[in-house]
């Protein structure tokens, strides 16, 4: 079975669709560091409502940072159509009720993808009570997120909800670099890992790793 290309299934949506009105989509954002390069292919074809809901981050503190670098993202990018944020409030009981049986998995697998599709209902959700005609996520321009996982779970999505989900796969055709980049440019801060306590974990293990290689390293010099 051929290998599905999201990225060209969404480039022959975005070449049909209609310049007036222009039809109206519900962005889940996971950070204004992702969001930079998709906002970037999207925000000629949509109105956008911009969906910052991320449960999963922790502390709230961090929360709050990659909130203020989403706030900024739009603040200073220029648009050339009308983009408005959904914010609710932090409360991260929906991750734990999700993840809790899987916690202990890594990154990449069921913890994430419990993760993922958690976020993504709420995201249709939001969609139907805006009045969006399409939705899609940022979190296939990582290039530690499925893109498969992703993409069936906004099919399936739009089965059950009449909300039409755009295909996507961000990090194709240099999506990645283009968010560092455009993030270094618009002077965001950006995390060095997914959000949840684990990832934090992990994370923190990285640097350690590191710190270790590279003293390691300076020893033998």
């Amino acid at each position: 079975m051929e290998k599905r290309q999201y990225h060209k299934e969404m480039d022959s949506i975005l070449s049909g669709l209609p310049k007036t009105p222009l039809p109206k989509l519900l962005l889940h954002s996971c950070c204004g560091p992702c969001s930079t390069a998709v906002l970037e292919q999207l925000m000629e074809h949509f109105e956008i409502v911009l969906f910052y809901y991320n449960p999963n981050i922790a502390p709230r503190e961090e929360f709050e940072k990659r909130l203020a670098a989403q706030q900024q993202l739009l603040e200073t990018m220029a648009a050339p159509n009308p983009i408005t944020m959904l914010v609710p409030p932090y409360d991260d009981a929906p991750f734990w009720d999700a993840v809790r049986d899987v916690a202990d998995t890594p990154e990449m697998g069921a913890r994430c993808e419990r993760c993922i599709a958690q976020r993504m209902q709420e995201a249709v959700r939001a969609a139907v009570q805006s009045g969006c005609e399409w939705f899609t996520t940022t979190l296939s321009v990582s290039p530690h997120k499925n893109a498969v996982f992703i993409n069936t779970c906004g099919e399936q999505l739009e089965q059950e909800s009449g909300v039409r989900y755009l295909p996507s796969d961000f990090k194709k055709r240099g999506g990645y670099p283009r968010s560092v980049a455009l993030s270094e440019e618009y002077g965001l801060y950006r995390q060095d890992y997914c959000g949840c306590p684990m990832s934090l974990r992990e994370a923190e293990e990285r640097r350690r790793q590191r710190e270790i290689r590279q003293n390691v390293q300076s020893s033998a010099q």
